[in-house]
């Protein structure tokens, strides 16, 4: 599989298309390159160089003794960095969940390597300014319990918490085995999601945002990552919002088709 050295590491990914205007994708929590696996060959098939990485310890990485590199800076600027190695000029860049958050702050610290941005119901907590009540992090709650149940040797009970967190109750025994594999082999990146110095959303620094956007949302997601959408999308001046229907949080394997629908269209359209 390909992969880019940047920032220390080498980063992989998978690739489909070429040619065509560069699609990066960035995954989310215990996700890798291969949480796209529905969107690689689509999109490519609309003309698009799609791109999906696995973040920095992620599967085909390996988590070492000691990290102290997992962190939300740290993602921000290897996307950046692989932005520019790659050397393509500016991307779209489309992250889901986790990686919504990371493509933020990549659009908000580096708009140059940016021509599109795609938020799929991105993580994270909200402030005062858009919203936000204080104490209101139960992300965190939940994923810190995760990440207990891991460093236990419980990565089964760890990896239910999360999908929970994200899909509601039985969500972990209604997940598909290839998705379940997945996570499995990206729990141990919980124990880093503990120290990641993920920072709340300010107004101020989304509505710095200049790049084209797009937000996506399940219509049948939970209440926080609607909360996400409505506040960001208010901050970010001209962005767009999609409502992908029958999908939860995991929209894009729960309804590929029309998640690859709105982002074709939308890219298409600029």
């Amino acid at each position: 599989m390909p992969s880019l050295s940047v920032n220390g590491t080498d980063m992989h990914y998978a690739e489909a298309g070429a040619g065509g205007q560069p699609l990066l994708l960035v995954h989310g929590t215990l996700g890798d390159q291969r949480s796209f696996a529905a969107q690689m060959e689509p999109l490519a098939a609309a003309g698009l160089h799609v791109m999906a990485l696995s973040l920095r310890h992620c599967w085909p990485g390996t988590w070492p003794a000691e990290c102290g590199d997992f962190r939300i800076d740290t993602h921000v600027a290897d996307v950046a960095a692989f932005v520019l190695a790659l050397g393509k000029g500016p991307v779209a860049l489309l992250g889901h969940s986790r990686g919504g958050h990371i493509a933020v702050r990549v659009a908000e610290r580096h708009p140059a390597c940016l021509r599109a941005l795609i938020l799929a119901e991105p993580g994270g907590e909200l402030d005062a300014s858009l919203g936000g009540k204080p104490g209101a992090a139960a992300q965190a709650s939940a994923f810190a319990k995760a990440a207990e149940l891991v460093a236990a040797g419980d990565e089964e009970g760890g990896l239910k918490v999360v999908a929970e967190h994200t899909g509601g109750p039985g969500a972990w025994e209604r997940r598909p085995e290839e998705r379940k594999a997945v996570s499995r082999a990206n729990a141990r990146t919980l124990l880093g999601q503990r120290h990641e110095e993920r920072r709340p959303y300010a107004r101020a620094s989304a509505a710095s945002i200049r790049t084209p956007t797009l937000f996506l949302y399940g219509a049948k997601t939970r209440p926080n990552f609607v909360a996400n959408v409505e506040a960001l999308s208010s901050a970010i001046v001209g962005s767009r919002v999609t409502i992908i229907p029958n999908a939860t949080h995991g929209l894009p394997y729960e309804n590929p088709k029309d998640f690859n629908a709105a982002v074709v269209g939308f890219l298409g359209a600029l």
